[in-house]
């Protein structure tokens, strides 16, 4: 099928970074592809949108703009131009009823800790030095091997259990190649006293969207459709056809009632186990039974308007104390003052990690708003009296989990798709990888390419650690051409399974 101009239909399946990268990318790349995209929501940018309420606006989780991929930080400013600002970032770690400043500074955590703890703490990381773990299954075994038992224990275990919900022995260490990257402890203290920061998990400053990252993600929708694509909101997936190894139609449901497209290539960044579920045929019983295996964490924020501009000055803090659930906090003010209708006021971002159907989640707004001030107030951060105001958001499959299971599921998973003829995933839950939003814009960037004749495959970006911290996108690319995106060769015709 064609469009009316013999253009290629290419329908895009979700409106967050990797979704709208793809087609703003095509539109770029190609001259015979017109993308439609279909978003769910009503807001576009997926959980890098932003959220407002009464004018204050906030978004889903932070969102730091910071890459190595020179391509991806080309594209930003080529869409954001003067709105882009810098910001300095300062974060904190709350702990034992202490702040600890992060990146690492001497003094502070001297002073924190005690001489004698950090004493016991460089032991502990000489024992695992000498002695590590062996095999690296776990994220535990990960970090005592870099950081040493004692400060896993600290540091690593409540805060991360507290974001995942399962004890560290349960996390693929998958999961700590991607995110905490090149850190050691013998890095963080080499920083700590010299002053640099040369590790992506340690950066002192970054850009920002002065509206939040959510203006970014409205103006690429914006320029989808002034050249000719479109963006449908509010449309939910409900079906994905197929004949034999072509996707031919996706059919929606919204506000406008059951709607069909029919689709020459697709583009999904949908979660694996949700798009499984969609496909008609469905795909080979042991796909399916993959697909089911995928977990994924859930997330909530409340938001909290407070009559005291200045509570704190941190962009960030990250709660590793027990006798709180919520996880981190965020005070919008000091990513952007434009994020605010009001500069007399604040607005802080309480985040609290969990699963749908849980209490947590199944909380009324309300008991929400009251539980997240009265945690505010026992951090120290400031009084429940200040709280004016508050608004809930809640964003289920926030995060693909890296469990015992998710890596043979996804290898099942994409050696179906790669049999696809017209058929590519990317993105965060397209992939079931734990991505930051440069690598998802950087798999839709080499997904448009291959609709303009590239042999890229998207299933390669960000699977080693070294990945982040030292490859362009022009190297990405070369080791992304190993036998084409969706299984197919050179010459476009369906490979081989993987």
């Amino acid at each position: 099928m064609t469009t009316e101009d013999g253009e290629r239909a290419l329908v895009v399946l979700g409106g967050g970074p990797a979704g709208l990268t793809a087609a703003y990318q095509v539109q770029k790349v190609t001259g015979d592809v017109r993308p439609m995209v279909i978003e769910a929501g009503r807001i576009v940018g997926g959980i890098a949108r932003t959220e407002s309420y009464k004018g204050y606006r906030f978004d889903i989780g932070g969102h730091r703009f910071f890459t190595k991929v020179p391509e991806v930080e080309a594209l930003w400013h080529e869409i954001m131009g003067d709105d882009f600002i810098t910001v300095q970032r300062k974060s904190r770690i709350y702990y034992r009823k202490k702040f600890f400043d992060y990146p690492l500074k001497i003094g502070n955590a001297l002073g924190n800790m005690g001489t004698k703890e950090a004493l016991h703490i460089m032991a502990s990381y000489a024992k695992w030095k000498l002695r590590p773990h062996k095999q690296e299954e776990n994220l535990e075994e990960w970090v005592m091997n870099r950081f040493g038992g004692r400060l896993y224990m600290h540091f690593f275990r409540s805060y991360t259990e507290k974001v995942w919900g399962i004890p560290c022995t349960e996390i693929n260490a998958d999961w700590a190649e991607q995110r905490i990257k090149n850190l050691s402890l013998y890095a963080a203290v080499r920083n700590a006293i010299s002053g640099a920061n040369d590790t992506a998990s340690l950066i002192e400053e970054f850009q920002y969207p002065r509206l939040g990252p959510g203006m970014m993600w409205e103006k690429v929708s914006d320029m989808v459709e002034a050249r000719g694509g479109a963006v449908r909101r509010e449309a939910r997936v409900t079906a994905i056809r197929r004949e034999g190894l072509r996707i031919t139609r996706i059919e929606t449901d919204g506000p406008e009632g059951e709607q069909c497209y029919d689709a020459d290539e697709v583009i999904s960044t949908l979660a694996l186990d949700d798009l499984i579920a969609m496909i008609d045929p469905p795909p080979p019983p042991e796909v399916v039974a993959a697909a089911a295996d995928l977990k994924y964490r859930d997330f909530l924020i409340v938001t909290l308007v407070l009559d005291d501009a200045d509570p704190f000055d941190d962009n960030w803090i990250y709660i590793h104390e027990p006798d709180v659930d919520v996880g981190r906090i965020q005070n919008f003010r000091a990513w952007s003052v434009d994020m605010l209708p009001d500069q007399e006021t604040s607005s802080i971002g309480m985040e609290y990690f969990c699963n749908v159907g849980s209490e947590l989640w199944n909380m009324s707004d309300e008991a929400l708003i009251e539980k997240a001030s009265a945690e505010l107030e026992a951090l120290g951060l400031s009084s429940r009296q200040h709280v004016i105001d508050g608004a809930v958001i809640r964003q289920p499959k926030a995060y693909p989990v890296y469990d015992d299971k998710y890596r043979a599921s996804v290898d099942v998973i994409s050696g179906w798709l790669r049999t696809l003829e017209n058929f590519q995933t990317v993105g965060r839950n397209g992939l079931h990888r734990y991505n930051n939003q440069d690598h998802s814009m950087l798999t839709a960037m080499l997904a448009a390419d291959n609709l303009a004749g590239g042999n890229h495959d998207v299933w390669t970006v960000n699977v080693e650690r070294s990945y982040h911290e030292t490859f362009t996108a022009s190297e990405a690319r070369a080791r992304a051409r190993v036998g084409g995106i969706s299984g197919r060769g050179a010459d476009g015709r369906t490979g081989e399974a993987a």
